[in-house]
């Protein structure tokens, strides 16, 4: 019983409550069985001393003083008295000045000679059984001069003794049988005990991977000190991953404007120059310079999302708009590479992070003309339906070579992506995105070759 409530196992709460009520229902129960047989002993005993009492003083009270000496008449009705407690055996015994007259003259003598008729009652033992016996006393007159008489009766108590075990018997079959029935009681009573912590678990259980909030949830007064420890280990993670947010925000905006120059000084020497190793070399340094850059931009973008994310605050977004604009960035770029890209976009609106949502857009048109075939095909669709906002974007590149749900990990690659630059930060954000508005991101291969990308939102 020890081991079950030891502190340092790992049991059930609920378990430990149950066993808890079971070991002190046993003690009660134990308890009670012994009080109840000590009350009922005494009880037994008290009402013996009075019949006792009674007998041995009408016993007594029968004693007439005769010529001859002594008249003793024993009233049967009496011993009927005494025989009607149970199946016990009587013993009596009559002195006169110490001397035994009749009865037993062996019965045990009362710890202190009465003096009167007031009964004292004392236990003995005697012939192998215990006794309780009553001694009177009285002065009497006898052949001319007063001498003390007395009488002592005793009984045995095996009868009295039955019935006080069978009292508290019964007593602990009661208590037992109330426990038994007690025991459904207990189980629901520890199920509400515990209950509180059950829903501080779901509401817990229920926040993003990013929600950093104090949890405000009503708890019981016993839960306080957890909720207000767990609340501090909260506000210290969200420091924590503040100064790491604001660590890398810095430090890759600090780096972006010196490559930022750097690119330039490389494309200018590049234009100056007219030796071929030289401006294969120079070519080399941009396209790295390029794509440190494009590295730069996409951890300030996650940094971005992060931190709004954090403080999320959800307004009207008019999808359809930011797609467009969405296209119009990237148009240049197309044309640069004869990419053709088509749209269909209906009108959308949503609830969200407008910044966000273009962060993610961007990344997904990004990917597409980066990966699209030479002279190849991006396609853009937007519908709305049903509550559901779907943003697609496929294109007709080398497809995928890995298992999608790999490549949105953070710093992810496909093995198929060759030479083309990139920092495998792009669907991390976009997942991000999609996560914070409630919505999923999907990337699987398109029906005609290439990719398809879906972006899933709740529409307004």
């Amino acid at each position: 019983m020890r081991g079950l409530l030891d502190p340092t196992r790992i049991v059930s709460l609920r378990r430990r409550l149950v066993w808890q009520f079971l070991l002190l229902s046993a003690v009660l129960v134990l308890g009670l069985f012994l009080v109840v047989g000590w009350v009922a002993d005494r009880a037994s005993r008290a009402s013996q001393d009075a019949v006792l009492g009674a007998a041995v003083t009408a016993i007594t009270e029968g004693i007439r003083s005769v010529d001859e000496g002594l008249e003793l008449d024993l009233p049967y009705a009496t011993f009927s008295m005494l025989g009607a407690m149970g199946d016990e055996r009587i013993f009596y015994l009559l002195t006169v000045a110490g001397q035994g007259v009749t009865g037993y003259e062996d019965l045990p003598p009362p710890p202190s000679p009465p003096t009167d008729m007031t009964p004292v009652f004392y236990g003995a033992d005697y012939r192998g059984a215990r006794l309780r016996l009553a001694s009177v006393g009285r002065m009497m007159l006898i052949q001319n001069r007063l001498q003390p008489v007395t009488v002592t009766l005793g009984q045995t108590r095996l009868g009295q003794a039955a019935i006080a075990r069978d009292t508290a018997r019964s007593a602990a079959w009661a208590a037992l049988g109330f426990m038994l029935l007690a025991l459904p009681v207990a189980l629901l009573a520890a199920q509400a005990v515990l209950q509180p912590i059950r829903t501080l678990a779901d509401v817990m259980g229920r926040r993003g991977p990013r929600d950093l909030r104090p949890v405000r949830h009503a708890t019981p007064r016993e839960l306080t000190p957890l909720l207000r420890a767990l609340n501090g280990l909260i506000a210290r993670l969200r420091a924590a991953l503040e100064l790491a947010e604001t660590f890398i925000f810095e430090a890759a905006h600090r780096i972006r404007t010196p490559l930022s120059l750097v690119r330039a000084e490389a494309e200018l020497a590049l234009a100056e120059t007219s030796d071929e190793a030289t401006r294969i070399r120079l070519r080399r340094m941009v396209r790295a310079i390029g794509e440190s850059s494009r590295s730069a931009n996409q951890i300030l973008d996650h940094a971005m999302v992060m931190y709004r994310t954090d403080q999320y605050a959800a307004a009207r977004v008019d999808l359809a708009a930011l797609a467009h604009d969405g296209l119009r960035a990237i148009g240049p770029i197309a044309e640069m590479r004869d990419i053709r890209v088509t749209h269909d976009i209906a009108p959308c609106l949503i609830d969200g992070d407008e910044r966000m949502l273009e962060i993610a857009l961007r990344n997904l048109l990004d990917n597409a003309i980066k990966y699209a075939a030479p002279e190849g095909h991006v396609d853009l669709t937007l519908t709305c339906a049903q509550g559901q906002a779907c943003l697609i974007v496929s294109d007709d590149g080398r497809g995928l070579s890995d298992d999608p749900a790999q490549l949105i990990g953070r710093f992810r690659r496909g093995g198929n992506v060759g030479d083309t630059g990139g920092s495998g930060l792009g669907l991390t954000i976009v997942t991000e995105v999609a996560h914070a508005h409630r919505g999923r991101f999907q990337l699987k291969p398109g029906q005609r070759g290439g990719t398809c990308a879906l972006l899933h939102l709740p529409s307004a």
